[in-house]
């Protein structure tokens, strides 16, 4: 599929498509990238991970991702947070 293809079937500026296929812009917003794998027929996570064998995230993480996303926390405050969790977790197997 071109990117004018993927423009017109998603509603997104061939220029934005083009930026984020180049790397120019790095941080596409989460409705973009469930457009995006809707028109290809992948899911979110093939999308960003490259991991077909996952399950697409269902429709409660989409909104959990959102709502943390439209209350303003960042990407590294997410990670962060995945990162303590981890540990806690190791924690509680010792």
């Amino acid at each position: 599929m071109s990117i004018i293809q993927l423009a017109e079937r998603t509603g997104f500026a061939k220029s934005y498509i083009s930026s984020i296929e180049r790397g120019v812009q790095s941080n596409p917003s989460i409705q973009f990238v469930e457009k995006v794998a809707l028109e290809l027929d992948v899911s979110v996570n093939y999308l960003i991970l490259g991991e077909k064998n996952e399950e697409p995230l269902d429709e409660g993480w989409i909104e959990l991702v959102v709502e943390a996303m439209n209350s303003g926390v960042s990407k590294e405050q997410f990670r962060d947070y995945l990162e303590f969790n981890r540990w806690r977790k190791k924690q509680d197997k010792k």
